[in-house]
């Protein structure tokens, strides 16, 4: 068996997943290769500057929350921080605009009877492609109907800020290392993994094993950019819809969140539009965690035949709904587990 500082090992995906455990083992003496098969790193994280000098999130607003401390003294490490808290409001049929999740200012509006068929039943049908009935209700409770008059989206965590320098610079730092070679543009062969000790990996399992007891379900989202020559068209960063017609879920101006140049002329905004991954270029974005629990069934089936010398990791790898900061706790607790095994060797 090789010295521990020479053994190679693969990762897929330049995800925060991904980045994590890249970083964890370099930092421990492995020599990392890690490809990705889109042309920039940071996964669905991945933010930019636009021509108008706005900061966009290609994949949807990602706001960091947390309250676990190793998460937070991790990411510190390759990042400053700056505040933000946040808000979400809710578009009526008459235009109103009201807190979401539903506390005691939306029930001035709305009746209390109304709340499931207004808010939740409409954003979720469009969101999963089926009856509300038909969804694990931990998913809707992911966002809590309220009895009192907070209006901040995540309550319970003591951490809420986003990277000063965005996800995209976070996830760079995290990977510059002189153990860790990235190849971006990079699709992965399954014979890619012979040459390793080691592989973990991001892509959908389902994938992996050439669909052998079929397809795993998964969302997508179509995002429809806009610049908008006027200076802003709310105040607010994030707007969710409750028309049931309307393809769209939520609209996100980005403009309002913080650290960002306040351009008086014009405004940038995303709305949103989910959809099967199928009909989106194979981009998973969400694992459909149903209420029979038949989903996980099926990803079970796979991940039985998950090789030794092979890891699966993220959203995709384990088929589930995690935000980041569980992405980040999950990744630091696999590579501290896969450093422990070997570190004898």
């Amino acid at each position: 068996m090789p010295n521990i500082a020479k053994k190679r090992i693969l990762i897929v995906g330049a995800g925060i997943s991904g980045a994590t455990i890249a970083r964890k083992l370099a930092d421990n003496g492995y020599e990392i290769n890690l490809v990705e098969k889109k042309k920039h790193i940071a996964g669905n994280c991945y933010d930019f500057i636009d021509k108008n000098g706005i900061r966009i999130h290609k994949y949807g607003p990602h706001l960091f929350h947390t309250s676990k401390k190793d998460v937070i003294t991790w990411l510190s490490r390759f990042t400053d921080w700056i505040d933000y808290k946040h808000h979400v409001v809710s578009k009526l049929r008459n235009g109103d605009l009201v807190p979401f999740p539903p506390n005691i200012e939306t029930l001035k509006k709305v009746k209390k009877e109304d709340l499931i068929n207004i808010f939740y039943r409409p954003y979720t049908e469009k969101m999963w492609g089926t009856k509300l009935e038909k969804i694990n209700p931990g998913i809707l409770n992911r966002v809590p109907i309220r009895e009192d008059s907070e209006n901040c989206y995540f309550p319970k965590d003591n951490f809420q800020k986003l990277p000063k320098e965005g996800y995209t610079s976070l996830i760079a730092k995290m990977l510059n290392h002189e153990n860790i070679k990235v190849r971006i543009n990079c699709d992965y062969q399954r014979e890619m993994s012979e040459e390793y000790f080691h592989t973990f990996n991001s892509m959908p399992i389902d994938e992996f094993f050439n669909y052998k007891f079929g397809h795993l379900p998964y969302r997508s989202i179509k995002f429809h950019h806009k610049v908008k020559n006027i200076n802003r068209i709310t105040k607010h960063p994030v707007i969710n819809f409750t028309d049931i017609n309307s393809p769209y879920t939520r609209q996100t101006e980005w403009k309002n969140l913080p650290n960002n140049k306040n351009m008086n002329h014009l405004t940038v905004i995303t709305k949103e539009e989910p959809c099967d991954y199928k009909e989106n270029n194979q981009e998973r974005y969400y694992p459909v965690n149903d209420i029979g629990g038949l989903n996980r069934k099926l990803y079970q089936k796979y991940a039985n035949l998950v090789p030794n010398d092979i890891t699966f990791i993220g959203r995709c790898g384990l088929y589930v709904y995690i935000n980041m900061d569980e992405a980040v706790a999950s990744a630091l607790l696999k590579a501290k587990s896969f450093i422990n095994k070997y570190k004898k060797i």
